[in-house]
């Protein structure tokens, strides 16, 4: 069962590139964002790779840190995508923290589930929940 909204972000793709194209495609993108984890102000910075499946299917990896004036976390995390009819591509998966600093270690060990677009113009948005 979902729970809480966790996090709420918007960002930019800055770096997109082919790592490889046989025996499929496989590539990677680099964001960074700003927005609300745990009611707290962060920006990240994220690296995901996505191979891109024969019928137009995603599945990827990524990770990345996250900077709140209080400190940090890392995260990685997985999840599968799909082309939309605008030109963008949406992202459903889980992603995991880890963070020393007080007001977020309650993301240690637990999942947060994502939605996470990326508009035809590279322009980013996320949201995360916790799942129960």
């Amino acid at each position: 069962m979902l729970g809480e909204k966790v996090l709420e972000e918007k960002g930019k793709v800055t770096v997109k590139r082919v790592l490889e194209t046989t025996p499929q495609a496989k590539v990677e993108t680099t964001f960074e964002a700003r927005g609300t984890i745990l009611g707290i102000e962060h920006q990240t910075i994220g690296t995901y790779w996505s191979h891109i499946q024969p019928s137009g299917l995603m599945y990827g990896e990524g990770s990345g840190v996250l900077m709140t004036k209080e400190g940090g976390a890392t995260w990685k995390g997985s999840g599968a995508g799909k082309m939309n009819e605008r030109g963008g591509i949406s992202y459903r998966g889980a992603v995991y923290y880890q963070s020393s600093v007080p007001r977020l270690q309650r993301l240690n060990g637990i999942a947060v589930v994502f939605e996470y677009e990326v508009d035809a113009n590279d322009n980013t948005s996320s949201q995360g929940f916790e799942w129960k």
